[in-house]
């Protein structure tokens, strides 16, 4: 099994879990990628305080077909989170390990998770600035 983890969750993520999920003696490589609220955005007047994430009931089954569909045709394995809720700055919205046995292939098939995240993903976020005002963006994370 490639994936090891394809996860929703409220709860915080921890990098550690996602990197014992892919532990394999196969292994040389372990890339990770943790996305986390950011205090600004391009977008934002003023500073962002935190971004509540909405999903769609499909989006745990859609991130699993997103982690298979990278690491198709590799010796890859992924573990892969995405959070829901209101995040504050700081939080990790998404965590990201892939073991493989070459270094390449575990930055191609991370990166590939994450850009598919962002295209395809059924995850929604509501931006929160520090006066208020709040914006909805697109899908993925």
């Amino acid at each position: 099994m490639t994936v090891r983890l394809a996860r929703i969750t409220d709860q915080p993520l921890s990098l550690d879990e996602h990197i014992a999920a892919v532990d394999s003696t196969t292994a040389g490589a372990v890339t990770t990628f943790v996305g986390r609220v950011r205090d600004h955005d391009p977008d934002a007047a003023d500073a962002v305080v935190a971004l509540e994430y909405t999903s769609h009931p499909d989006a745990e089954p859609t991130l699993h077909r997103i982690a298979e569909a990278a690491s198709e045709g590799t010796d890859a394995l992924v573990a892969v989170s995405h959070r829901v809720g209101r995040l504050d700055v700081g939080e990790a919205a998404v965590a990201i390990a892939v073991a493989s046995s070459h270094r390449d292939e575990a930055f191609v098939v991370c990166r590939e998770v994450i850009e598919a995240i962002k295209r395809e993903l059924p995850v929604w976020k509501r931006q929160v600035e520090a006066d208020g005002t709040t914006a909805w963006k697109g899908i993925g994370g």
